[in-house]
């Protein structure tokens, strides 16, 4: 296998670990796991779920349900508002496979209403603190508006609420992020608790990376719809919500220059391969990525002490790297760079390689250790 441009690297045995760990813990939670395949967008990953037992999924896009439907998946949620302009689509997925939307908006619900002849399962959508979208859970009357629709619309299925905990990833420590996941719990328990008696089959889904992956479990909601944790990142262990070990995607750039007078190398592996996303070192660097040498197969051990990503461009990576690892590298190498969000990073690259893990034998529990300064 070789590369002679940007490809992500995806570690198959650490993506199979990672699906395994959260399903033990939506099991232990009594929860179903809906995973969200926005980070990974690959019918071929998508296949290690299914293999793995898992038949509902997430995804973030009507195009992405689309494809999705095409690889056999016929369970699917939409997590994201519905778009008014693509009602006709929406309508057509539905025919095919079980289909579920989501709505914050009486308007919304009654064009939806209106434009649809196929059976749709529909979400309220509630922010429990993010104030991205969603209604507030306060705000009965918009909720009961929707659900009078939805009840008076043969071919509308009121679902339940669903909420995404997205401000965990702003949260100081994981103290703070178990308080938003416990204060998503209160509040959706509340909703359903409310509205369970005129719909007895309701459930509340609930969505999140760092809190999914931190707390002991996820009791107290019907769903979880992480997406993430499949192949983690940067800023997912710097949140804490997994080890270096667990991140199982890595850019393969190649070397094309090396200024040992600054103790750094270009890569090509720039903003369009890796996105502008970046993280706040300890000593205030900041942060796109760190760096892995590969062995012959692409496999990869623990990031490299002192090397990072300290700033990009369009196609140029800049690596700041130690100047015992600066003479054992050339032009024409390639090396890993370890992405700090890999959703972005995985949409942007189109070539994937999948290779089989370096660490067969990765134990499906945690083993949480001190987070490493690896910049030095």
């Amino acid at each position: 296998m070789k590369t002679d441009f940007p490809a992500l690297i995806i570690d198959t045995g650490k993506v199979e670990s990672n699906i395994e760990r959260m399903l033990s813990k939506a099991s232990k939670s009594k929860a179903v796991l809906r995973p969200h395949f926005k980070t990974h967008q690959s019918a071929r990953t998508g296949e290690i779920f299914r293999k793995k037992g898992v038949e509902k999924i997430t995804v973030s896009s009507v195009q992405m349900a689309e494809y999705f439907a095409k690889y056999g998946w016929n369970d699917i949620t939409i997590a994201f508002p519905l778009n008014l302009l693509e009602i006709e689509k929406t309508d057509n997925l539905a025919g095919k496979i079980k289909l579920n939307i989501l709505l914050d908006s009486p308007f919304v619900a009654s064009e939806i209403a209106k434009n649809t002849k196929n059976n749709i399962g529909v979400f309220i959508e509630i922010d429990t603190g993010y104030h991205r979208t969603g209604l507030l859970p306060g705000q009965e009357n918009e909720i009961e508006k929707i659900t009078d629709i939805i009840s008076n619309t043969k071919n509308l299925n009121f679902k339940g609420f669903l909420t995404h905990a997205g401000h965990t990833y702003n949260a100081n420590g994981k103290e703070k992020i178990i308080e938003i996941l416990n204060d998503a719990k209160q509040k959706m328990t509340a909703l359903k608790n409310k509205w369970q008696q005129r719909f007895p089959d309701i459930i509340v889904s609930y969505g999140d990376t760092p809190s999914c992956s931190i707390a002991d479990n996820c009791n107290g909601f019907d769903e979880i719809r992480p997406g993430n944790f499949v192949y983690y990142d940067v800023m997912q262990y710097h949140l804490g919500s997994c080890n270096l070990s667990d991140i199982a995607v890595s850019v393969a750039a190649p070397v094309t220059g090396i200024y040992k007078n600054r103790s750094e190398i270009a890569v090509y592996g720039g903003a369009v391969h890796l996105s502008k996303e970046f993280i706040a070192g300890d000593n205030n660097f900041s942060i796109f990525g760190y760096i892995v040498k590969y062995n012959g197969n692409f496999c990869w051990n623990e990031p490299l002490n002192g090397a990072w990503v300290k700033s990009i461009s369009q196609e140029h990576g800049i690596v700041h790297m130690p100047a015992n690892e600066l003479g054992k590298i050339k032009q024409g190498d390639v090396i890993g760079i370890l992405p700090v969000h890999s959703c972005l990073t995985a949409n942007l690259l189109n070539k994937k390689f999948f290779i089989p893990s370096n660490e067969p034998n990765i134990s499906p529990g945690r083993h949480q250790t001190t987070r490493k300064n690896l910049i030095k």
